[in-house]
């Protein structure tokens, strides 16, 4: 099946010569020149992939990266920008973006971060639950007891990481690797998260379902007999 993606970019030069190439290789690619217009074809049309460039003008791609998110939407998201900051590169993955390509880059690099991250959404209509905890990918939602829980896209990652990995135990680089890439955070990003994400989903909860376990990592099940 041929795989469709959406490229918002607003050099048109470059626009064309990346619609062309995908075209080569079997890759459907619409293209809008601007966030707003971007945005109205992803609510007309479902993508495999969006190509999202940084500076856009009506919308910056950040913002149309945190609208979709906001949504609901779980499109796989590659941030095309000539910006190389890792201040710029994790204000894009806090925004929700999947990953990141610096300008200017290879087009078969870019063919191969396309087809990597079409994959990660096969077959993605699932319910993840621990306990009373439920996560249900295909509408975004998180319930913890029948109640609606609000996570940021960070705190989504995390806990679709914990709860897939449950009963098991996750460790601190899985984890940072799951919302950062391969970009290493700042020491205490995590730890600042995770406690956000514990107050989000065990609160005045009787039951805790985060653990640490100390010299592992960390656990999302309903006993914790051998954490710290």
């Amino acid at each position: 099946m041929t795989l469709s993606t959406l490229l918002i970019e607003d050099d048109l030069d470059l626009a064309q010569t990346v619609i062309d190439y995908l075209e080569l290789e079997s890759i459907q690619c619409d293209h809008a020149s601007n966030g707003v217009a971007g945005l109205q074809m992803l609510a007309e049309q479902e993508f495999d992939v969006l190509l999202l460039d940084l500076n856009l003008p009506r919308m910056d791609g950040l913002t149309v990266c945190e609208q979709l998110r906001q949504q609901g939407r779980d499109i796989p998201i590659l941030m095309l920008t000539a910006r190389d900051q890792i201040t710029d590169k994790l204000a894009g993955f806090n925004a929700g973006t999947d990953d990141y390509l610096v300008k200017p880059f290879e087009l078969d690099e870019l063919v191969v971060r396309i087809q990597a991250l079409s994959r990660r959404r096969s077959g993605q209509v699932q319910l993840l639950s621990c306990a009373d905890l439920e996560m249900n990918l295909d509408t975004r939602e998180v319930r913890r007891g029948g109640e609606p829980l609000k996570l940021s896209p960070t705190n989504w990652r995390l806990l679709e990481t914990l709860l897939r990995a449950s009963p098991s135990v996750v460790s601190k680089q899985k984890l940072e690797q799951a919302v950062w890439g391969d970009e290493t955070p700042d020491s205490a990003s995590l730890k600042v998260h995770l406690f956000h994400l514990r107050k989000a989903v065990d609160g005045d909860f009787e039951q805790k379902l985060i653990h640490t376990v100390t010299g592992h990592g960390f656990v999302l099940r309903a006993s914790d007999e051998t954490s710290a």
